[in-house]
């Protein structure tokens, strides 16, 4: 029988500023793993020529969840209601998003993998989205829920790549958290977790905005022209076993990191 090489794919992991202490939630290896991948926990200290063969070596890299981006990273002073940044990660990320590109290697963001992809390639981010937006509904971007219970909707440009994903799984693997109502419209209707105060605000040159939540906060980017970049604000690594567009997202990028290109 033929062995079949599994994708190796990068992931970037937490640091806590106060012990200097790095980890990452289970949750994203596991997505990695069923999705066929096998994930690889990458060193928050590495040197720059580290990070060449990393990106050089690995076939697909995850920006994953953490804390906020450092104001200074997209030109502006620290607000109120900002959140802790790790300088060092910071430092890491923006520097192997840039090899990594270079590379045109699958690039797949969550949460803070959105901002720090957008402000990477030259955007902005809404440092703390209660105190910097007027919303006549606002949504709770901070869910009160556990984080597998999908608190709100997110609206998906019909057409993208990123569309084109999520509705595959619907209808590749039968029932999603599509809403109900809103499944047969032109734009696809997803049911998401939330847990971020900050969001995209200004997105960066090259990156097409496809997906929004009710209150026009930005939830997914895609890069066209590039071999695969998708990120979304929400956290599909806690819904894939239940929902199969989140675990689509999963199996997409780890697809596209095989060099199969959904």
């Amino acid at each position: 029988m033929e062995n079949i090489k599994k994708p190796l794919i990068g992931l970037t992991s937490s640091h806590n500023i106060h012990t200097d202490e790095v980890s990452l939630s289970p949750y994203c290896p596991r997505a990695i793993l069923a999705a066929g991948g096998i994930p690889v926990i990458l060193p928050l200290e590495a040197s720059e020529e580290d990070l060449k063969c990393l990106a050089a070596e690995l076939d697909g890299f995850l920006f994953t969840g953490g804390p906020d981006p450092h104001p200074f990273l997209f030109g502006e002073e620290t607000r109120m209601g900002c959140g802790e940044a790790s300088v060092k990660r910071d430092r890491m990320e923006l520097a192997l998003l840039k090899l990594v590109m270079e590379q045109r290697k699958p690039v797949m963001g969550i949460c803070r993998g959105i901002q720090i992809i957008n402000v990477g390639l030259g955007g902005t981010i809404y440092q703390d989205i209660p105190s910097q937006t007027e919303r006549v509904f606002p949504i709770a971007h901070q869910q009160p829920f556990p984080h597998r219970v999908p608190s709100h909707t997110v609206q998906v440009t019909a057409g993208s790549l990123l569309e084109r994903i999520c509705r595959g799984a619907d209808k590749a693997a039968g029932p999603t958290n599509l809403d109900p109502e809103h499944a047969a419209a032109s734009h696809l209707i997803l049911r998401v977790n939330s847990t971020h105060h900050q969001a995209v605000r200004d997105a960066a040159p090259g990156l097409s905005v496809c997906a929004y939540a009710p209150d026009g906060i930005i939830e997914g980017v895609i890069m066209e022209g590039y071999p695969y970049l998708v990120a979304v604000q929400w956290h599909p690594e806690y819904l894939w076993e239940d929902d199969p567009a989140a675990a689509r997202l999963f199996q997409a990028f780890v697809a596209a990191s095989s060099g199969i290109l959904p």
